[in-house]
């Protein structure tokens, strides 16, 4: 078979790498500054009728040559011919040891600007057949290196070699439950393969759904506890060629009704495919078709999935020490490009981040647009994140300056308006309303009327928890599950409320977890205001879905929240209900009813994250020493710096003092 060499990224410019994926030779044009790759546009492939097996650069006397392999080709028969897999070298690897550097400018029009010093000349593309014997030799070590680490593991430990260090993974307590196999076998099977590389798990996979929708998909968000449990368990190949696939999907165009969002923009999922060949029947090709939201139901952005990306990008070095992946140069520009969508200045008086309804995992119309609690944790973990990531030099200076303040100013701004409790809401309870000084205490000017009559008899006397959104005159005080478990693990709250939302939990156990854990919020919107915040959504009817349901996902948040506050006994407590009934009701996606006790409606079944937060919350438990990598302690740091100190005006008050006298208490 004479292969076809395609490439599945459709670069919209010259950002992502400091050279790009080559198709053929003409198509490089111009000098360095200036190359651009003539892709069809519309996500088309363009195509040549070559072998490619390297690209090959002269490379000047004060250089190295890189060293990286992330180009994807692949060309494959379609009934009993065998696969010839052709390979596509790029220049994007150790930025550090090379003469390569990346200027950022925040909230620039020209953010990313990359420069390869000392010129590169590009030589034509050597083309040459991978044969048989040299795949095969590729496969024999593949083999070695598996057994190696069966070998490890009967030793007592496991053993992953990634970058050339090993990782020592603990020896697992004891052996795995019944249902823990049947878990891994069904994870396993969820698993999606692309070039023959595992890249992701699908959202679900019940072999009786006729109708999957985007279930089929790979989802950055529903990921994560995969990717956790794969890392936890040894296994990091799958979660590494995620992040980097991903990222590559980062670059492609995304338009809707002819505009397009912002460069940095992460896909919610993507699909690998077999499409024919160039028409031809006998031949397909696999390629990645990612969805930014122009699919998606209401066409909303995914918010949240650079967010996660980042987050795990993180938890990728911590749990396997392969911290070269976070150095590549990249990667390194992926992150700033998620950061800068961010970090933009715009019309806002607040740094928490201005968002749509259903831009995050409430990916439904649920009144939830504004500043969700949700999207600013996520958004004070992924900062964090960066902090230890990026690496600092003189091109990352303003980015690392801004991601200081920021953190600084949404910390104290969660902490001291998104949280109540008993004290908190008699405060609001005799608020003055239309106050107008800089030393105003209702400083949104909330109606006292806000507050509902529910609240008032279920906030419990000890404990309390950061309301859903908070907008001028609107605090949303429904209690959401998912922004309050990552204000404990990433401490956006203080010690004090971290322990006090855990408490809460305790204290309504029945509403919050009741028959399977747990309730995504609290509680369901119905009737007049059901209509209008919904608008009337069949699928979020009170006590389901997104309005109210019970999402067992949620479960490994849970306990990795209750690991880091000491409260192992509530996790155990959670994941022994859980442990009874999601065999036997085969894994759905959430529940109904007020206390959980019917699958949902319309769940999925053999839903995929639901599976991986199970084992994740299991492993955890078993190993709260790595756990212990997955979350942040408070950074004092933070608190001594204050924007308001740049001030020279006079007339910014700062409350800072009142912040920092919490984290002690």
């Amino acid at each position: 078979m004479k292969p076809c060499c395609r490439i599945l990224m459709a670069y919209k410019s010259f950002t992502n790498c400091a050279i790009q994926n080559p198709i053929c030779p003409h198509t490089l044009t111009g000098n360095l500054s200036n190359l651009r790759l003539n892709f069809i546009q519309n996500r088309k492939f363009h195509s040549c009728p070559c072998r490619l097996l390297a690209l090959r650069r002269e490379i000047g006397h004060t250089q190295k040559p890189f060293n990286s392999n992330w180009g994807h080709s692949r060309v494959c028969s379609k009934v009993g011919v065998r696969r010839s897999v052709p390979v596509i070298r790029c220049v994007a690897s150790d930025w550090k040891k090379y003469s390569t550097t990346i200027e950022t400018r925040v909230n620039d029009q020209n953010f990313e600007r990359i420069y390869v010093q000392g010129g590169v000349n590009l030589k034509p593309l050597v083309v040459e057949r991978i044969d048989e014997d040299t795949e095969s030799a590729g496969r024999e070590q593949g083999v070695d290196a598996g057994e190696n680490r069966r070998k490890a593991e009967n030793e007592g430990k496991k053993e992953e070699v990634l970058n050339g260090s090993k990782v020592k993974i603990p020896r697992r307590q004891r052996e795995e439950s019944e249902i823990e196999k049947e878990a891994w076998g069904l994870m396993e099977n969820a698993v999606v393969t692309y070039c023959n590389s595992p890249v992701g798990t699908v959202a679900a996979n019940d072999p009786n759904d006729k109708q999957p929708l985007n279930y089929d998909q790979v989802f950055i968000r529903d990921f994560v506890p995969s990717a956790l449990a794969f890392l936890m368990r040894g296994e990091g190949e799958i979660v590494k060629n995620f992040l980097l696939h991903t990222l590559q999907l980062q670059s492609w165009e995304k338009t809707v009704d002819c505009y397009s969002p912002g460069q940095g923009l992460m896909p919610a999922s993507f699909k690998a495919r077999t499409v024919p060949l160039d028409g031809n029947n006998e031949k397909v090709e696999e390629v990645l078709d990612p969805d930014f939201g122009e699919s998606a139901i209401g066409r909303v952005a995914p918010v949240d999935s650079g967010l996660w990306w980042i987050i795990l990008l993180r938890a990728y070095g911590k749990l396997t020490g392969d911290y070269a992946l976070q150095e590549r140069v990249d990667v390194q520009t992926g992150i700033r490009l998620i950061l800068n969508l961010c970090l933009t200045d715009g019309f806002d008086m607040f740094p928490s981040l201005l968002v749509t309804d259903g831009s995050c995992m409430i990916d439904r119309r649920m009144g939830i647009h504004g500043h969700p609690l949700e999207i600013q944790a996520l958004f004070y973990a992924a900062l964090r994140c960066a902090r230890e990531i990026l690496s600092v030099d003189d091109g990352s200076k303003n980015m690392v300056r801004a991601i200081n303040n920021r953190l600084s100013a949404l910390s104290f701004h969660i902490r001291e308006y998104y949280w109540v409790d008993m004290k908190k809401i008699n405060e609001i309870y005799r608020y003055k309303t239309e106050e107008y000084s800089m030393d105003a205490t209702n400083k949104f000017n909330i109606y006292p009327e806000q507050i509902p009559h529910w609240l008032m008899d279920w906030i419990p006397e000890k404990g309390g928890y950061m309301i859903g959104n908070l907008q001028p005159a609107h605090m949303d005080f429904r209690f959401f599950m998912l922004g309050n478990l990552w204000s404990i693990v990433s401490s956006l709250g203080t010690p004090k409320q971290n322990e006090a939302i855990l408490n809460l939990i305790e204290a309504k156990w029945d509403d919050l977890v009741g028959h399977m854990p747990l309730k995504i919020l609290y509680p369901a919107v119905e009737g007049e205001e059901w209509r209008i915040i919904t608008g009337s959504d069949p699928k979020n009817t009170p006590w389901s879905y997104h309005n109210g349901g019970s999402w067992p996902t949620l479960l490994w948040q849970f306990t990795l929240a209750c690991i880091k506050m000491g409260r192992s006994d509530l996790a155990e407590k959670a994941l022994a209900i859980a442990e009874k009934r999601l065999p036997v009701d085969r894994w759905p996606e959430y529940y109904d009813t007020r206390r959980g006790k019917f699958v949902g409606k319309q769940a999925r079944l053999y839903q995929t994250w639901t599976i991986a937060g199970f084992l994740t919350s299991k492993m955890m438990l078993e190993n709260p020493e790595m756990a212990s990598l997955l979350y942040w302690d408070e950074d004092y740091e933070l608190l001594e710096i204050c924007v308001c100190a740049l001030s020279k005006t006079g007339r910014k008050k700062c409350s800072r003092g009142a912040a920092r006298s919490q984290i002690l208490v």
